[in-house]
């Protein structure tokens, strides 16, 4: 069908929108807790910002970046991830001479890869990332948060928090050809991708998930051998405020993340609820990446997670979350009560906060329209006909549970309204 959408970009529909509010509205209270500020930045940003900050050889710049050629031939793309598009602005806009930066960030971003269940080529993520902070502290923090943000949505049991340190550059760099060596000797038994990373960004072939290679990647050289005595320290403080803090956690030294801009800590929040795809989120520290982006050094630390895969993890541990059904329902008889009903339903709105009343606002029969009622899950009826008109009043009819129907005016359905609410 012509008008279908594209493949691996989804809609949203009313019946899943709750859920997505849920997390949002969770997301907020707690960046809000912590200090964090909103940052929006645009969709569309120059290639080159991608190409250099995530790195030329890695997979989504290769493979996965929608990049295309304006009508002036300038090279720009969709943001396949925001962390570069943050730092960018942070730059642009002297953020970054303003002391201890915290923002977050959500929104769409925008991948070439195969679709699968958790997995889009429009996808959402929400991030936090921290400019101005060298210490582990900073780090624990972001990690504490999302702990809190887990036990906000009730997946705190099915989460499991894997951490490692990737070092310095010049560290990182000694180990990296330590690493050609070490899988040059033995290159017939890497795959396609890994062969073809092996010079280019050869620290992914560790997160390899290929089990024939994996007797070989458990007997590559560590990273961890390469480390200065200022890395060392990084790491072991990192890992004492933790259990400091009480959260537990293991150390995987094979966890790499898939971008160039990291440097000492990473870390992931990964489930077995999933299937294959098992990180829930991730980030680390990338203090480089703000002066490869001809900005002023600046220590910098963040983390994202993927909404589409936490909403599928939150409903696998709690599932279907549907939409709250209204408190009433109002019912409207004659023709002069369908004149008045909507005007007497907004006075209800205006005088009853968090009200949730649905108008029936399309006519019918009396039956008919408490039919409608009953479907939409509604406590009450309220039920507007000629008398009522006449006497200023509205029958109240429960439609779930014990009670009475009744004849109110607008004070007294006001306030059986605010009960409703109240006991909701």
């Amino acid at each position: 069908m012509a008008t279908n959408s594209l493949r691996g970009m989804h809609d949203i529909l009313p019946s899943q929108s709750r859920a997505w509010q849920q997390l949002e509205r969770a997301v907020r209270e707690l960046m809000r807790g912590y200090g964090y500020g909103e940052i929006r930045t645009p969709i569309l940003e120059k290639t080159a910002l991608f190409a250099r900050g995530i790195g030329e050889a890695t997979d989504i710049v290769e493979k996965e970046m929608y990049a295309f050629d304006d009508r002036n031939g300038e090279s720009i793309a969709m943001r396949p991830e925001n962390t570069a598009g943050c730092v960018r602005a942070a730059i642009q806009h002297g953020l970054l001479g303003q002391g201890l930066q915290r923002v977050w960030y959500s929104g769409p971003m925008f991948r070439y890869e195969r679709p699968q269940k958790g997995r889009y080529r429009q996808f959402h993520q929400i991030g936090a990332e921290v400019y101005g902070a060298a210490g582990a502290a900073i780090e624990v923090e972001l990690i504490l948060m999302t702990a809190r943000l887990w036990r906000a949505l009730g997946i705190e049991d099915v989460v499991s928090l894997e951490l490692n340190s990737l070092g310095t550059l010049e560290e990182r760099q000694a180990y990296r050809e330590s690493l050609v060596a070490y899988f040059s000797e033995d290159v017939a038994l890497l795959d396609e991708d890994s062969q073809r990373r092996l010079h280019t960004n050869p620290l992914r072939i560790l997160d390899s998930k290929n089990p024939e290679m994996q007797p070989l990647i458990e007997a590559a050289p560590r990273l961890h051998q390469y480390f200065g005595e200022a890395s060392t320290a990084h790491f072991e403080t990192l890992q004492a405020m933790l259990n400091e803090a009480g959260l537990h956690f293991s150390v995987n030294p094979r966890l790499v993340r898939g971008l160039d801009y990291y440097s000492h800590t990473v870390f992931e929040w990964t489930t077995d609820k999933l299937g294959s795809q098992s990180a829930v989120c991730g980030g680390g520290r990338y203090d480089g990446l703000v002066t490869l982006l001809e900005g002023k050094s600046s220590p910098a630390v963040g983390w994202a997670i993927g909404m589409e895969r936490l909403l599928e993890l939150v409903k696998v541990v709690r599932g279907e979350s549907s939409n709250q059904p209204p408190h009433a329902y109002f019912v409207a008889i004659g023709e002069q009560a369908e004149r008045r009903a909507l005007s007497v339903a907004e006075q209800l709105r205006d005088r009853v906060p968090g009200l949730r009343l649905w108008s029936n606002a399309v006519g019918g029969s009396f039956k008919a329209q408490f039919k409608r009622a009953d479907k939409s899950g509604a406590a009450l009826a309220l039920v507007l006909g000629e008398q009522e008109v006449l006497d200023g009043t509205l029958t109240v009819k429960p439609l779930r549970g014990d009670g009475e129907q009744c004849v109110l005016d607008m004070n007294q359905t006001v306030e059986r309204l605010v009960q409703q609410i109240a006991g909701d």
